[in-house]
């Protein structure tokens, strides 16, 4: 899996309590090359996504959201994306945001360095880190 980019204001909506990430609806937003994300992006409108047609849920399943010893750990499941009744739009971003927060708060993406594509019953498993967390915070 690619790196994980943290968007700027993510640090202040979590401070202000815009996030709870245990609890909130956390979702998926495709963005094309040409339509890069940017550390500055904070809410959803602020990114050009691909069409959803022909694509499956986006919606994400946290495994664990805990902290030990004051360090807390944010885990993500595994997503499968699979285009269904036709190919999916081209995209290379795969965002998260928080579909709950009033605004869809953007958390961070990952950029896969190309282009990807679905056809027609192909699928792509996002592979989150289910060691390390997708995020975390000391």
């Amino acid at each position: 899996m690619a790196a994980f980019n943290k968007f700027n204001a993510f640090s202040e909506a979590l401070a202000e309590k815009v996030h709870n990430l245990g609890a909130d609806t956390l979702t998926i937003a495709l963005c094309a090359a040409a339509n890069a994300p940017v550390a500055t992006n904070s809410v959803l409108a602020d990114l050009t996504q691909i069409a959803y047609t022909n694509l499956s849920a986006r919606t994400l399943t946290v495994s664990s959201s805990s902290q030990t010893s004051g360090t807390y750990k944010l885990v993500i499941a595994d997503k499968t994306l699979t285009a269904s009744g036709g190919a999916v739009a081209t995209f290379r971003y795969i965002v998260i945001y928080n579909d709950t927060a009033t605004n869809d708060e953007l958390i961070g993406w990952y950029d896969y360095g190309s282009n990807l594509t679905l056809a027609d019953g192909e699928s792509l498993t996002i592979d989150f880190d289910n060691s390390g967390g997708v995020l975390t915070l000391v």
